[in-house]
């Protein structure tokens, strides 16, 4: 980009070592790499979008099971759990570009590929549970990859933003992408739609394959060069617990966030349907509302990412008492159009953590040891991600949908609660 003339939107200076903007007059994607990963993410979130319903209606359809149909959300939690920290040392250890791609191709094997191949009659739930889990492996090196490799193609005070335009591939995967499952599922049914996934894949493959990634980060090198697998998780360790307890009390509150909000998104269809009566099309259209959700609040946190660590702490405090209170609301109501609503206001809550829990971690961490805070920081999650699917896809099964939503209200104000208590910790920040 040096050399040549720009128009009077793009940033006068540019990092050399990262070729990103470096003031606040940018391009709405930030930087050219940074825009090719935005697209091959925002294709294959649109596909992810598409299984995700089909995943859940195939096990619900088949087993009529609640407990039964949360398995996928557990299966697709164990990989961060178990293997979380181990990732993190090779996502610090090889080049991000190439976790990315074999990630991403991988993924369009066994949820694209291998259902289309397996005949109608051998596509069992047992079957489905098995490429769920392998491909739960892959998206465990997928998510932290991408993450860590942000200060790669983004300057330092655009890392909020760069999250939040990651988490608006999200929120249009989930705008779009369950809306056509519910058309799909009822027009072709559950494994024809989830071939869709293999092209997305393979799209968002080629897209990262253009992106020139700055690996100084990988060139950063720890206190031993040659230290061994253990001495890299102490390392990093040490680094998330001791010099910086925030990053500890972080996790602890996105343990608190991703109990309730795994659990609700694992189980909405059973929600939706027993609650509301609904269908495949008519659940696809609500989890599009809590997308549209999602995708407010991405856009209102690109104005957001120049705030201090406590301001931005705040809305966290802020956003998780609306998605509480949305969710109290939408125990009693009755009609699917004021659930839509409710559910847009629940997806608005949920959208502001995770930009900011992950711009926090890439502020405060050396690039060196991104990787390593990332997989404590997700196995932290993902732990209480489990814990919540199964608890409350248990109280749901036991006790009725309503308690099971009353339950995962709570867990949003305590996450409100948890938040504020790091918005003080983080002052000096």
């Amino acid at each position: 980009m040096q050399g040549r003339s720009s128009p009077s939107w793009y940033p006068v200076s540019v990092d050399r070592e990262t070729d990103c903007p470096t003031t606040r007059y940018r391009p709405l994607l930030l930087t050219r790499n940074f825009g090719l990963v935005w697209s091959g993410q925002l294709i294959s979130q649109v596909g992810d979008g598409i299984s995700k319903l089909a995943l859940l209606w195939f096990v619900y359809a088949v087993t009529g099971s609640p407990l039964k149909t949360s398995v996928i959300g557990l299966l697709q939690t164990i990989p961060p759990i178990v293997l979380g920290p181990f990732i993190g040392v090779y996502v610090d250890r090889l080049p991000k570009k190439y976790l990315l791609i074999i990630s991403d191709l991988l993924r369009a094997l066994l949820i694209g590929l291998i259902p289309c191949l397996i005949p109608v009659e051998s596509f069992t739930v047992s079957v489905l549970y098995v490429l769920v889990l392998l491909h739960a492996i892959a998206t465990a090196v997928f998510g932290p990859a991408l993450t860590a490799a942000v200060p790669a193609v983004v300057p330092k005070t655009q890392f909020t933003a760069a999250n939040a335009l990651l988490q608006g591939t999200t929120s249009l995967g989930i705008i779009f992408g369950p809306a056509l499952s519910g058309l799909g599922i009822v027009a072709y049914g559950s494994q024809e739609v989830l071939c869709l996934n293999a092209a997305t894949y393979a799209v968002s493959a080629l897209c990262l394959l253009l992106v020139r990634f700055s690996e100084s980060a990988a060139k950063v090198t720890s206190s031993a060069p040659h230290s061994t697998l253990v001495q890299d998780l102490i390392e990093g360790f040490r680094f998330g617990v001791v010099s910086r307890p925030v990053i500890l009390l972080l996790t602890g509150t996105a343990a608190l966030y991703t109990c309730g909000t795994a659990a609700l998104t694992a189980l909405f269809p059973v929600f939706a349907r027993k609650m509301l009566d609904l269908g495949p099309v008519e659940v696809g259209y609500l989890w599009s509302a809590l997308g549209i959700g999602l995708l407010v609040t991405s856009i209102g946190l690109l104005w957001a990412t120049d705030w201090t660590v406590k301001d931005r702490t705040n809305l966290i405090v802020g956003t998780s008492l609306l998605s509480g209170a949305a969710i109290c609301a939408l125990v009693w109501t009755p009609h699917a159009y004021p659930a839509g609503i409710l559910m847009g206001l629940i997806g608005a809550g949920m959208g502001a953590f995770t930009p900011i829990a992950w711009g926090i971690i890439q502020e405060l961490t050396p690039k060196h040891l991104i990787g390593r805070v990332l997989g404590l920081y997700g196995t932290g999650a993902m732990t209480a991600a489990i814990a919540g699917i199964s608890a409350f896809g248990w109280i749901t099964e036991r006790h009725g949908p309503e308690t099971g939503l009353l339950g995962i209200a709570i867990m949003m104000f305590v996450t409100a609660l948890v938040a504020l208590r790091m918005s003080r910790a983080c002052a000096r920040y």
